[in-house]
């Protein structure tokens, strides 16, 4: 290492990574004490999958003023959005709680926003690149970007976001027709729909009601059928506000089962209160992570695998200009929700023959489409092999999944943990690819404030870089 001060390199550059940059740079009063480089391929930093999406119908999940960068400054993006005079502009960005929900897109402009300042200073490094190959170094890590350049680092911080779905078997005969759409968060994904197109919509979560509210604004008019192996869709918000009810701490279970009859009693309990689920919901979220935290490992993949569905539905809701769509497209006919299965699908005429098998009921039944949009979650089981650089410092030894298969094994200060489970140091897994470890970290408050704290982690590894000798310092 030739360096006279300490190099991070952050992969990812959506919101996670942005975060990570802006408070590590800020851990040094935006000084050039430290060299922060982020590696993501998109023209911006900060906005990511999620916030850079250009469609107007994708609006954020929870009211504007629960959105910000700085925990300490909970106004912070209701701030920038009336600058931007967002609240002018967009005539539906008022739900009838009176409560702000603005399109994602301007969610993405605030992030990058804040991040720009520090990269007009030089404290922060964009590389417009992904990542081909992470490998171990003398004295810290090397990276190699796509476009052949190479960034030698003492800290690597993994802030990618979960793989995309993976196409399900069924559909590997009819993956080239143009009306098949094996990923809707594509720019103009939907450019090839009709408007009286039927349509089979494969996965009934928060990207099924992106894309319904897209098709609804694009003029669509022909039947859709939403199927998911339980036939849940993604709920609204509560009517008013609430505060969260119920204590699962007191002492926190060590079962999955107990947990679970703790939750239905407060359930009951907030219900006799004249409470919605939504306030036993948002307990559950705030006291997430201590609550998985004290589970066996066991206990957590039973809640991964039989729980999750459920949960994801009732935590990730969606707008309420979203939710208004989805139930009068319910209300009309036009949408409908099964619990199923896709058991085969074959190209016929300008369409598609499938055959589904209901829930309960042995014997598949036929079903004529003139498009299939798949929408399913991300590919939790193939997270080290989604990227290349993954599944070398996978094949290397590196890196593992989590026991709970939800992400990258790390330790709770953050830190990856090899396949021998010995934590690696100088290499941190920041983000949702942490959720096995660290539990609640969806959410976009999970995500800033665990940002803050690998921040946090990786400054205090580095030490304070006044010296050419301090990563020797640190070894």
């Amino acid at each position: 290492m030739t360096s006279s001060k300490p190099v991070v390199a952050i992969v990812g550059g959506g919101f996670t990574g942005a975060v990570l940059a802006i408070h590590l740079a800020k851990r040094y009063g935006g000084s050039k004490a430290v060299r922060i480089v982020v590696f993501e391929p998109r023209d911006r930093l900060g906005a990511g999958l999620a916030y850079s999406t250009v469609e107007p119908t994708h609006r954020i999940n929870v009211p504007a003023g629960r959105m910000t960068v700085y925990p300490d400054d909970p106004e912070s993006f209701l701030r920038f959005a009336t600058d931007a005079g967002v609240f002018e502009q967009d005539r539906d960005v008022f739900a009838k709680s009176g409560l702000p929900y603005p399109r994602r897109s301007v969610f993405g402009d605030y992030v990058t926003a804040q991040i720009t300042p520090y990269l007009h200073s030089g404290v922060i490094e964009h590389r417009r690149t992904s990542v081909s190959a992470i490998e171990k170094a003398t004295h810290g890590w090397l990276l190699r970007g796509v476009d052949g350049s190479t960034v030698s680092a003492d800290v690597a911080v993994i802030a990618t976001s979960h793989p995309a779905p993976m196409l399900p078997s069924a559909f590997a005969k009819v993956k080239d027709h143009p009306k098949f759409i094996a990923d809707a968060t594509r720019d103009n994904a939907l450019d090839t729909i009709e408007a009286n197109d039927r349509i089979l919509l494969v996965g009934n979560g928060l990207t099924s009601a992106d894309v319904i509210a897209t098709l609804n604004a694009n003029g669509h008019r022909g039947g859709i059928l939403a199927i998911s192996r339980r036939g849940l869709r993604s709920r609204g918000h509560a009517a008013s506000d609430q505060e969260p009810f119920g204590d699962f701490l007191s002492p926190p279970s060590v079962r999955a089962s107990d947990l679970l009859h703790r939750v239905r009693i407060a359930l009951r309990q907030a219900q006799n209160a004249g409470l919605s689920w939504h306030a036993v919901l948002d307990a559950l979220r705030t006291q997430g992570q201590q609550i998985w935290q004290a589970l066996p490992v066991a206990e957590r993949r039973r809640l991964a695998r039989f729980v999750r569905p459920f949960w994801d539905v009732h935590r990730f809701r969606i707008a309420p200009q979203v939710e208004h769509v989805l139930d009068e497209a319910i209300k009309t006919g036009q949408l409908s929700i099964r619990a199923g299965s896709v058991q085969t699908a074959a190209l016929a005429g300008q369409g598609f023959d499938v055959r589904l098998r209901d829930k309960g009921n042995r014997e598949p039944s036929p079903l004529h489409v003139d498009a299939i949009i798949v929408t399913t979650g991300p590919a939790h089981g193939g997270i080290l092999r989604s990227q290349p650089f993954l599944d070398g410092l996978h094949d290397a030894g590196v890196l593992s999944t989590c026991e709970t298969g939800l992400g990258i094994a790390c330790n709770l200060n953050a830190v990856a943990r090899d396949q021998r489970g010995m934590a690696v140091p100088g290499m941190f897994i920041a983000g949702p690819l942490a959720r096995g470890t660290f539990g609640e970290l969806m959410g976009l408050p999970q995500v800033t404030e665990h940002a803050i704290f690998v921040a946090d982690q990786v400054a205090d590894y580095i030490g304070l870089g006044t010296t050419p000798d301090w990563h020797k310092q640190a070894s």
